[in-house]
């Protein structure tokens, strides 16, 4: 990974001097923006019953996520590689420590530290689903209920870590991480950037998740009333013993 270090005065005129670079290709972004709507929308749900299908979706749709990006991260443009920006515990120590001295290292693409607790995302997030789905089923009884539900708050406890984390580095960089996000763009040196924006692959990917809601939408209602029946039916059912 190509890294360039500033200290804060010098930051702001070293990232002047360097062009806005692609960094985060369209299938990053896509896949950045569809995990927040959907673990916000699966956190809103979990306690109510009427948006139980919302909930499984949603669920799913962040499990389908986590694979994509997981290969992507193999596979993907070279700032999305995982060899190129995860950098151990070690390094992400140093990065947070020339925070605290004034003197920040500046990365093009996630410093070590973000790193880290994107790879923490990733496993949570694959945690929280694989546990829903088996709590879904009924599996592992009241025991996998609270694991699944451990995992979900440990996660969001980690999501307003790296929200805290966005905002320091915004600041002390100089740089709006959130809107680099949306345009894909950040000060750097044209050989740190992506090559290309993979705009197929993003939209095919935009595309893949809302055709499966646009799915599991239609389905919602004929589940619902097949849910209601069945339960009126145990209703009538306990009535006649």
């Amino acid at each position: 990974m190509n890294t360039t270090s500033a200290s804060r005065a010098e930051a702001p005129a070293t990232q002047a001097a360097q062009a806005k670079v692609l960094v985060w290709d369209l299938p990053v972004r896509v896949f950045h923006w569809l995990m927040v709507a959907s673990f916000a929308g699966a956190w809103l749900t979990a306690e109510s019953e009427r948006w139980r299908q919302v909930h499984v979706t949603l669920g799913y749709t962040m499990a389908g996520l986590v694979v994509f990006r997981v290969l992507w991260g193999l596979v993907g443009s070279k700032p999305a590689r995982f060899l190129n920006f995860v950098r151990g515990p070690a390094n992400a120590l140093r990065y947070v420590a020339s925070i605290v001295r004034g003197n920040a290292e500046h990365h093009t693409g996630h410093n070590p530290a973000g790193a880290l607790a994107i790879l923490a995302l990733l496993l949570l997030a694959a945690g929280v689903t694989a546990s829903g789905w088996a709590n879904f089923n009924e599996i592992g009884g009241h025991a996998m209920e609270e694991v699944h539900e451990a995992a979900a708050n440990l996660m969001m406890a980690l999501v307003g870590v790296h929200l805290l984390g966005v905002v320091v580095g915004s600041w002390v960089h100089r740089e709006n991480l959130v809107r680099a996000m949306v345009t894909g763009r950040k000060a750097g040196l044209k050989h740190e950037g992506a090559r290309r924006a993979w705009r197929g692959v993003g939209i095919a990917l935009l595309a893949a998740v809302l055709g499966f809601w646009a799915l599991q939408w239609q389905a919602g209602p004929d589940a619902a009333l097949a849910s209601t029946g069945a339960a009126a039916q145990r209703g009538h059912d306990d009535d006649d013993d």
